[in-house]
Order: structure tokens, then C-alpha cells, then sequence
């Protein structure tokens, strides 16, 4: 006799996201295994009396989702602090900032992020500003993107942060005309301030990555890869996975310090020795270069100054583009994943030819290389992702017309290169694996908004139904199948995860319509998220 199901969900749309896009109407759990797919009719006789059914009745199940670059603990600790993402814009942002202050008088320092460039003259809000809003202790406050930091005059001179510093070689201190300290601090200037500002403590750290695995479920993300793991967030990642409260697998990017050198990868090897339950630390995180909003992405070309004329900066190596070959090709030598930050055609360019060079010496299909964020891209470079089994992580949110498109970054790239931004569809065109993240918390981890900008290229909270590109929009399969299976590749989980199928894990969500068929994508929410068979999120539906 059939022992009956678990959990069985009958009667709607299951997309399977596998390489044919199929589709079914139900799928049978046991404990934490998929059992059956098929008809409503095939998995009738699972049902029992204790079997918990869900009617689908025009929503859509599919494998859980995967966020193949984000930040939960970051994105949990600010959630916790002075918050400003929710600020729609400058004004709302300062009364949060003074309000956060006026309830929290025992904080040493006010910390916290979540602001936008375009809220600001050229990017850069003051430490003068700052300062009234919070006159009587140090304040840091970092950008949405994480790429600059916004303190106050407390906080210059708490780290003795005077016209006096030079600007650091990965990094730019936004300065007056007589070289004295603005207030914003950008890329690696924001160092500046590591040593002076408290330290996050071991309970706080833990507290953040389970506030931040909570709110990813509550998007259907039930597994993810954080793209910047220090060596405390290790420490917290392996306590809560050794004591069974990191219910989702993560896979952590080692955080590549570019002052250590070689002999780092002697301690990244340590850490995953370390690796236990759900959580392995199997990567290594190169930040190439920066932002365009800042100038910081490493271009090909000259950045445009205001008139449209071309500049002397190229944007920032993050790391020596003569070193990196050797760099990749030692991180590779020891069988970890390389993970590179590249938003500029010259550093996306520089990553594809570090890989290529390690490619000469060492075997590197395997460990699934990848590029995130890859904004500009030179065509000639398209082939070699799929050339070199390069995966494109892609945070899809960012492909559309926004202030920091239309304001910041346009006018000072240029007509020819801003044509070249986010080529999802010439990536696919070319064969390449395309992998989705949202980089919270940069962006929001709401996985259907995400896909509804790749497939419609279209902001959310715009009127103007002007598309970037429209052209590299993508369907909404290969979006959901970039945020499954395709995340599940490069998170070295798609033997058990990423697709629906028997015997696969039962890593599932619910979503309360379906967006096949719904007129805007974004407004799909979760009702459901499952990890191993259990539920871990319920909606409000």
C-alpha cells in the first residue's frame, strides 16, 4: 500500500523550470521529498487523512526561488537600524534619520543606510546636513548600493578624517574646494571609518542573518548565495547551521581582501573545513570595481563630465588588473568558486580574462565562475560567457529607467554605452547561464518585481511606460528559470534543488495568482514558502 503524502498541492499551474519549461497541476511531498508530479489525477491516491492539501486553484507553484547575490545580514542589521529605504525621497529620509536618533539617545553612534544618489547634488550628501539632524554623536549612514557612506562631522573626526588624508588607492574621499572632507565617503575611503565605529557583536550578527533569512521567505527565497561573508558572519553562519536555525542552504562568498594577499587562502581554506549543515563556504568574492552613480565602475573609456565632454576617469580597479589573473588562478588552484563584482565593460572584460587565463592551467567549468551585476557589457565579450562557463548574475530590478539611470548615469556614460546596459536576452542569445539575485539589501529581494523589470524593462513606480532596451527584455520562463534553476547551478545545488521533479527537495512557493496570466507581474505575492517539505512562510491569502 502507497503511503499517503505529506503535503500535496492539486488542482493548478506548476511550473517545473527545467530545460523544456513544462508544466503540470499537482505535486505530492513526503518528509522533505518531492514524490509525485503530474495530474491532479496521479497523486489522488497520496492523499490521506492526515495529508495537508493545497488547492492551487489558479496560482501558480514552482521550485523555491534562489538568490544567487545578496546580503542578509547586512540587509537584517538595517532593518534593525536607522532604516531609510522605505524614504521615497531626501526630505522623508532626514525626518527618519532625526526620529531614529530621538528614540535611540543611548546609541553611541547612528548607524544605518538605505539612501539614494539622486536625493542629492551630484551624489554626495554633507556631514553639514547630518550634523543637524544628528548634532551630538558620530553618525554613518550608507548609500542604498553599499558603494558610500554619508557621516558627519562626529564621525570625520572620530577617525581623524581631515583635508590632510589622502584619498585611499580603492577609494574617494567627495571633498570642498580646499580639500576639506564633504561628508560623503566613496568605495574604499569608507574604510576609513572600520576601526572607530563598534563592532557588530556575535548575538547581533546571528540576530541579523535570521531577520534577514525570515524576510527572504516571506519573497519564496529559500536558499541564496551571501555575496560578502567576513570572517564573524562565517562564525555566524556556522552557529545557527550547526543548531538547525538556518533552515535554508547558503552558500558563502569569502570576502577578498585586498590588502591580504595570497596567504588569505590559506584561512578562506579553513573556513570551509568549517562548513557545516546547511551552510558551506565554498567561494571567494572579487570586488573589481565600483558604481556608475559615483564614477567608481571600471569603463573602457572616459567617463562625460557634465557637458558632455570626455573626462580623464575611467572608474577604479578594485583590484590590479595585472594581479587578478594570478589572483583567480590561485583561487581556483584551491577549488573555490571565483565570484566577481564587475559593473563596467572593463572590469566584466578583466574577470572574463582572469578566468580565461586560470582556464589555461586548472579545470574552472566546474566550479560555475561567475559575473554579478554586469551593467555594461561590450559585445565582443558576450560569446565568452558561455565560451568560458562564465554564469551571468544578473540583478534584473536595476534594468530600467529610474533617477539613477536617466540622471546619473546616462549623461556621463554616454548614448553609444548606456545602449550596451543589461543584455539579458544577447546573453541568452549567446548561450550563456543566466543566474538572477536582487543584492539586498541594495535592492528589494522581491523576486516576482525583479522579473517583472527583466521581462517588461520597465520601473515599477513610473508612470512613463518608457522601457530601457526593450529589446533585451526576456520572457517571464527565463526569468523564473534564472531565479531557479539557474541561481540553483551556481549555488552548486541543482542536483537537489532549482527544478520541480521527483526525488528533488521539496524547496517550493506558492504565489497567489498566476503571472502567466496576470496583467503586471509585480503585484504576484508569496503565499507559501517551503523548505524541506516544511512550511516557513505563510501569507496573508
Amino acid at each position: 500500500m502507497t503511503q499517503p503524502a505529506d503535503l500535496v498541492f492539486v488542482d493548478g499551474a506548476v511550473f517545473r523550470s527545467d530545460a523544456a519549461r513544462s508544466w503540470s497541476e499537482a505535486v505530492a511531498v513526503t518528509g522533505n521529498r518531492i514524490v509525485a508530479v503530474g495530474t491532479t489525477a496521479d497523486v489522488a491516491s497520496l492523499i490521506g487523512p492526515e495529508t495537508e492539501v493545497v488547492e492551487l486553484d489558479g496560482k501558480l507553484l514552482c521550485a523555491g526561488f534562489q538568490d544567487a547575490h545578496v546580503h542578509p545580514a547586512t540587509g537584517g542589521l538595517e532593518l534593525g537600524r536607522c532604516n531609510l529605504a522605505e524614504s521615497p525621497d531626501a526630505a522623508a529620509a532626514q525626518a527618519a534619520v532625526a526620529a531614529y536618533a530621538e528614540r535611540h539617545p543611548d546609541e553611541a553612534w547612528i548607524r544605518g543606510g538605505g539612501w539614494r544618489y539622486d536625493w542629492f547634488p551630484g551624489g554626495a550628501p554633507s556631514a553639514r546636513l547630518l550634523d543637524r539632524l544628528v548634532p551630538d554623536r558620530p553618525a554613518h549612514l550608507v548609500v542604498a548600493d553599499g558603494h558610500s557612506a554619508w557621516v558627519n562631522s562626529q564621525a570625520l573626526a572620530a577617525a581623524g578624517v581631515t583635508a590632510a588624508t589622502p584619498d585611499p588607492a580603492d577609494g574617494r574621499i567627495e571633498r570642498f574646494a580646499d580639500g576639506r572632507p564633504q561628508g560623503t565617503l566613496h568605495e574604499g575611503a569608507m574604510s576609513l571609518m572600520a576601526g572607530v565605529m563598534p563592532a557588530d557583536t556575535a548575538a547581533e550578527i546571528d540576530a541579523a542573518i535570521l531577520a534577514g533569512q525570515s524576510y527572504l521567505h516571506s519573497f519564496g527565497v529559500t536558499a541564496w548565495q551571501d555575496a560578502w561573508v567576513t570572517p564573524s558572519l562565517h562564525e555566524g553562519y556556522v552557529r545557527l547551521a550547526s543548531d538547525g536555525r538556518l533552515r535554508s542552504r547558503v552558500r558563502g562568498s569569502l570576502w577578498w581582501n585586498r590588502s591580504a594577499g595570497l596567504s588569505q587562502l590559506d584561512g578562506m581554506e579553513q573556513m570551509r573545513s568549517e562548513s557545516v549543515g546547511t551552510y558551506v563556504a565554498g567561494t571567494v568574492k572579487l570586488m573589481l570595481d565600483g558604481v556608475c552613480e559615483n564614477f567608481t565602475a571600471r569603463l573602457l573609456a572616459p567617463y562625460l563630465d557634465e557637458d558632455g565632454s570626455p573626462t580623464d576617469n575611467c572608474g577604479i580597479d578594485m583590484i590590479d588588473r595585472d594581479e587578478l589573473p594570478a589572483i583567480v588562478t590561485a583561487v581556483v588552484a584551491r577549488g573555490f568558486q571565483p565570484h566577481f563584482h564587475a559593473i563596467g565593460d572593463a572590469a566584466v572584460r578583466a574577470a572574463l580574462d582572469a578566468v580565461e587565463a586560470a582556464a589555461a592551467t586548472h579545470r574552472t567549468v566546474h566550479l560555475r565562475p561567475h559575473i554579478a551585476h554586469i551593467q555594461i557589457i561590450d559585445p565582443t565579450d558576450l560569446p565568452r560567457f558561455r565560451r568560458l562557463g562564465v554564469v551571468a548574475n544578473a540583478q534584473p530590478l536595476w534594468a530600467c529607467h529610474d533617477a539613477a539611470q536617466d540622471d546619473m548615469t546616462i549623461p556621463f556614460i554616454g548614448s553609444d554605452r548606456a545602449a550596451l546596459q543589461y543584455p539579458f536576452a544577447d546573453l541568452l542569445r549567446h548561450g550563456a547561464t543566466l543566474a538572477m539575485g536582487s543584492d539586498w539589501s541594495v535592492s528589494t529581494p522581491n523576486v516576482m518585481a525583479q522579473a517583472s523589470v527583466a521581462v517588461t524593462r520597465q520601473a515599477l513606480d513610473q508612470d512613463s511606460p518608457d522601457p530601457l532596451l526593450p529589446e533585451q527584455g526576456i520572457t517571464l520562463a527565463d526569468a523564473l528559470t534564472a531565479f531557479t534553476a539557474g541561481s540553483a547551478y551556481v549555488n552548486h545545488l541543482e542536483e537537489e534543488r532549482g527544478t520541480i521533479a521527483v526525488g528533488k527537495l521539496a524547496d517550493l512557493v506558492v504565489l497567489d495568482r498566476d503571472p502567466f496570466e496576470a496583467e503586471a507581474i509585480w503585484k504576484t505575492a508569496v503565499d507559501l514558502t517551503i523548505v524541506g517539505g516544511e512550511i516557513v512562510y505563510r501569507g496573508s491569502g
